[in-house]
């Protein structure tokens, strides 16, 4: 990967974005592509869009959310300790014994969230699923009025952010779902206007995902496209535990998964598949049975209908602090989606017959 799009990756996943406060992930993505958008703008929900191409039809929509599970403060008691409520899909086991920062109007306080020790435990509360109310944080104040001044009710909270370099190419953070999606799609589409796309070419850093899909909803509505690729993590099942007979076979480093059912159009399907295949690009394909959990839902039923494509990179231990995912996939879905852009043509028809 090359300097300036690692940097990206990098700033990306070390800059908080929980749902509902994006803004700091948002900097990063304008910031990146100035020097290549032809437009950017920020919409009154949050989505950043970026757009470039000569103008021709198809009206062409890349998007990827920007924002990742996190808590938010939402009681200080008398000894200062901080009680939270979950944003998103969290999973409690993930989060005990976990750093994590406050993001408030004064800048980051660090804490951790804790739980009474195991050796204060009963029987029957060691044989017990640790709940979120069981949970709290600890920032070190001494009383109510000491964390009061340093942390208000609504702050968001993240784990402790990071990147984590590990073997063949593969790395380990909070956030990967989906500041992956985000650095492909922006990635993409700054490879597709270098290589002089003429679709009219729409790029969204998209909101609010994990609290239900709702910054592709009016993105889409916004930039009115006829045809959209969403990007997003899918589960890795190269690992201990997960069934492959109920998942498929989805594995790191292998390319990113092209699924394929009821919520893709098949042609823009296809052509994902010759692109991959006419580039020498590693892919990997899906069954999808459903409306997918992912802005691939309301790209497809956009105004009268959207023609959606569904590219996902492979993720292990989704939804944790050390989600891990390989930089070959990303590079080949970046590939991809310019390959995509610049293939595309007016006398394209997305209509399945």
């Amino acid at each position: 990967m090359a300097e300036a799009p690692r940097a990206f990756l990098t700033n990306l996943l070390e800059a908080p974005g929980v749902s509902g406060y994006e803004q700091p992930i948002q900097r990063v993505v304008r910031a990146y592509a100035e020097s290549f958008a032809e437009g950017i703008e920020t919409d009154l929900h949050g989505n950043v869009i970026l757009s470039a191409g000569g103008g021709d039809s198809p009206r062409v929509m890349f998007a990827g959310h920007c924002d990742q599970l996190g808590l938010l403060v939402s009681h200080v008691d008398d000894e200062g300790f901080l009680f939270v409520q979950t944003v998103g899909g969290w999973d409690p086991q993930q989060l005990v014994g976990q750093r994590v920062t406050i993001w408030t109007d004064d800048g980051p306080v660090n804490g951790v969230i804790s739980r009474k020790a195991i050796h204060l435990q009963d029987e029957t509360e060691r044989k017990q699923v640790a709940e979120f109310k069981h949970l709290w944080i600890d920032i070190g104040a001494t009383d109510k009025d000491d964390a009061a001044s340093a942390v208000s009710i609504g702050d968001a909270v993240t784990v402790q952010l990071g990147v984590q370099e590990m073997r063949n190419g593969v790395m380990n953070a909070p956030g990967m779902d989906n500041r992956t999606g985000v650095w492909v799609v922006v990635e993409g589409f700054r490879r597709a206007v270098e290589r002089g796309v003429t679709a009219s070419l729409h790029c969204a850093s998209t909101v609010q995902e994990e609290i239900g899909l709702r910054g592709a909803r009016t993105s889409a509505f916004g930039i009115d496209p006829q045809v959209a690729i969403a990007v997003d993590v899918t589960h890795a099942t190269d690992c201990p535990g997960v069934d492959k007979r109920e998942r498929g076979a989805v594995a790191l480093g292998k390319g990113p998964v092209l699924s394929r059912g009821a919520n893709v159009n098949p042609i823009v399907w296809a052509r994902l598949r010759d692109q991959a295949e006419a580039a020498e690009l590693p892919y990997q394909v899906a069954a999808l049975g459903r409306a997918a959990p992912n802005d691939a839902n309301p790209l497809q039923i956009s105004r009268a209908g959207v023609a959606t494509g569904l590219v996902q990179i492979p993720n292990r231990y989704m939804h944790s602090p050390v989600e891990v995912i390989s930089l070959d996939d990303l590079e080949a879905a970046a590939e991809l989606l310019a390959h995509f852009a610049c293939s595309l043509s007016p006398s394209d028809s997305f209509i399945p017959v």
